[in-house]
């Protein structure tokens, strides 16, 4: 069985408490995912990290860094960019589910942290740019490349009182 590239041996590092040794993986996070965003299938995570040893546990600061791609919500255009989350979390022996990562015996894994913090900061509703105008709600054309002739709506007669409100 083949070994996550994100498992650090600890001990191998020489890391006791008081020291620190940087590390760099580069590994998969199939799967990561949120409504309107992903990280493209095979696609490599970095994790960069200053790791520092601490009673009872070690501690992770440093950048989660991978590529993304999605569909703008407004205009459906496919949408991509790069993550760069920032991260400062605790691994230890006896972990609290809900605020550390477990430190099994010499070895922690830093794909859990890499999952979470790209989790945590893909786009819910990726724009391809501010300025984006969306589809026609009527005829479904891409309103970026041109107005594209259809009428106006009629107002709906049960919104009329409103429409007498707006100010021009």
């Amino acid at each position: 069985m083949r070994q996550s590239p994100f498992v650090v041996n600890v001990a191998a590092l020489g890391l006791g408490p008081g020291l620190r040794r940087h590390v760099n993986r580069r590994g998969s996070l199939d799967g990561a995912a949120v409504t309107a965003s992903a990280i493209p299938s095979g696609a490599e995570a970095e994790v960069d990290l200053m790791l520092e040893g601490v009673p009872g546990g070690v501690v992770a600061r440093g950048e989660v860094m991978a590529p993304w791609e999605g569909d703008c919500r407004r205009c459906l255009a496919a949408v991509s960019g790069e993550l760069h989350c920032q991260v400062t979390e605790v691994f230890e022996r006896s972990p609290d589910p809900d605020q550390t990562y477990p430190l099994a015996g010499d070895q922690l894994d830093l794909e859990p942290l890499a999952r979470d913090a790209v989790l945590l900061e893909l786009p819910l509703a990726p724009l391809c740019g501010e300025g984006c105008l969306g589809l026609c709600p009527t005829c479904g054309a891409d309103l970026n490349e041109g107005a594209c002739g259809c009428q106006a709506e009629v107002s709906d007669p049960r919104w009329a009182a409103l429409d007498a409100l707006r100010h021009d």
